[in-house]
């Protein structure tokens, strides 16, 4: 019954902002232009680009002068407008957004804020490419009256600074790029599943309604990429571990296996930091190629668990053990849609038999999704996950008494549905994670709006559900929350 009269609440707001959505549309004389299929695409910013050959020519452009006969050697420049009108052009490209976001919590939680998100955020982007040379600068400002702290602290993403890039890249020759600096990197075949896949995530920002885009945290490191006929590599030296921006109760409250209960703000996780420069360092490669339509690669990865996965005897601490990472994917055409297959061999370095009750054990993890366009501008996505404890009974074994044991294998089914409506700018989705072997789910509904090519409104849920307490899904039920938000692109 709880679970039922949680939907039956998540669909009556979202009817509400679709009433107040679809009224402002039939108001409009002129529908905007369409959005595309891609849910955690960035704004449009700025005038749509026309095709080539239908540039505006009521203004023909001068000649450009040689190299030297130049009467601004400053970089700065002088265009036109639509009025004709002389306006002052940058010597680089300049693009951001503004937003806010508010949201609240569904149930009362002892240990966390009523309001679970807050916020209005400033993102400035600065990028400049000269010759064979590209630099990109993202910075996030931000105000947050819920964790209503402002000392900048990037690594974890707190404070009112977050930048989320600073970076060049440049090509030494036609085969080699080199990226080096603060960047967002991904890879992998997963929806919103990451096996391969082993840099930094911000779990809070997922969890708690902000865009999607933030639940890719920011890597300080060094990508050389390498093409040729044979196949593509990828090569990523991170000279200090960049960790996950993880669920240590300052926003949301989890199980804690230390106290045996749900935690919060009443017991923030403290951990023993790997933050020592060219000691605690990240390699991860990725060697890759298309093959008859076909996108297969090969992973490694050498450094540490992302999340807190073990705990410092001594202290209690909570520690990041060393892992080593193998695996492998295919992504390609199945039948009217896209397929995908995917694995990793995750050895824990430092609990090699799994005896060890205070170190996560050694995984191999699986996975196998679809996606089709079911009908027009609806689309279907499946996956099924599995994670399989290795050494299971070694595990059994060393669990002091009266500990919640997990299942030697977690099964996990997601189910990802998206409607477009409206001329694609409104669109319907639906995101559910199901654990069979858990008996816990989470739905993630979301509602947006295209308003122009500036402005989007949106609103969502993140709904959790479980039988036991400890599980993955269900230690998260007191944190079920709506939120609403608006954005402007430029």
């Amino acid at each position: 019954m709880m679970i039922l009269r949680k939907i039956r609440l998540i669909v009556s707001f979202a009817c509400v902002v679709i009433l107040i959505f679809a009224n402002n549309v039939s108001s409009q004389s002129e529908p905007p232009l369409p959005s595309g299929l891609n849910e955690e695409a960035t704004p449009d910013t700025g005038e749509p680009v026309l095709p080539m050959g239908l540039e505006d020519e009521s203004e023909p452009e001068e000649p450009v002068l040689p190299e030297g006969l130049g009467l601004e050697p400053q970089g700065k420049s002088e265009t036109k407008n639509e009025q004709g009108e002389s306006v002052l052009q940058l010597p680089f490209d300049f693009s951001g957004l503004w937003e806010a976001r508010v949201g609240g919590r569904l149930q009362d939680d002892p240990h966390e804020k009523d309001l679970s998100i807050g916020e209005t955020r400033f993102q400035m982007q600065l990028e400049k490419t000269v010759e064979q040379v590209a630099f990109k600068l993202t910075t996030d400002f931000l105000l947050d009256p819920v964790m209503d702290r402002y000392e900048i602290r990037l690594e974890e993403g707190k404070g009112i600074v977050d930048i989320r890039e600073i970076n060049l890249l440049f090509r030494p020759n036609d085969y080699i790029d080199v990226k080096t600096g603060r960047q967002t990197m991904t890879w992998g075949t997963g929806d919103l599943i990451f096996i391969n896949d082993l840099f930094p995530k911000d779990w809070n920002s997922f969890f708690i309604g902000r865009d999607p885009e933030y639940l890719k945290a920011p890597s300080d490191s060094v990508k050389v990429s390498f093409f040729s006929g044979l196949g593509n590599l990828d090569i990523i030296y991170t000279p200090r571990f960049d960790a996950d921006r993880f669920i240590d109760g300052s926003r949301i409250s989890f199980f804690n296996s230390g106290l045996g209960r749900r935690s919060g703000r009443d017991a923030i996780v403290i951990t023993n930091e790997r933050d020592k420069w060219f000691e605690d360092i990240e390699t991860a490669w990725r060697l890759y190629k298309n093959l008859n339509g076909y996108e297969l690669g090969v992973y490694g990865y050498r450094g540490f668990w992302k999340s807190p996965a073990g705990e410092d005897p001594l202290s209690g601490n909570s520690t990041f053990p060393v892992l080593s990472v193998y695996g492998g994917s295919i992504r390609g055409s199945a039948g009217k849609g896209i397929g995908n297959l995917e694995l990793g061999y995750y050895n824990s370095e430092d609990d090699k038999n799994g005896g060890d009750s205070s170190v996560r054990n050694s995984e191999f993890r699986f996975l196998a999704g679809y996606e089709q366009e079911a009908a027009r501008d609806f689309i279907v996505g499946i996956q099924y996950y599995l994670e399989h404890i290795i050494h299971y009974s070694n595990y059994r074994n060393s669990l002091p008494s009266g500990s919640p044991a997990a299942d030697e294998n977690r099964h996990v089914l997601t189910l990802r549905l998206t409607k477009l409506l409206l001329g694609q700018n409104l669109m319907l989705s639906l995101f559910t994670f199901y654990s069979p072997s858990d008996n816990d789910a989470y739905l993630r509904p979301k509602i947006s709006y295209k308003v122009d090519d500036h402005w989007s409104v949106e609103s969502g849920g993140n709904l959790f559900m479980g039988k036991d307490d400890h599980t993955f899904f269900g230690q998260f039920e007191k944190n079920n929350n709506l939120y609403i938000g608006v954005r402007y692109g430029f």
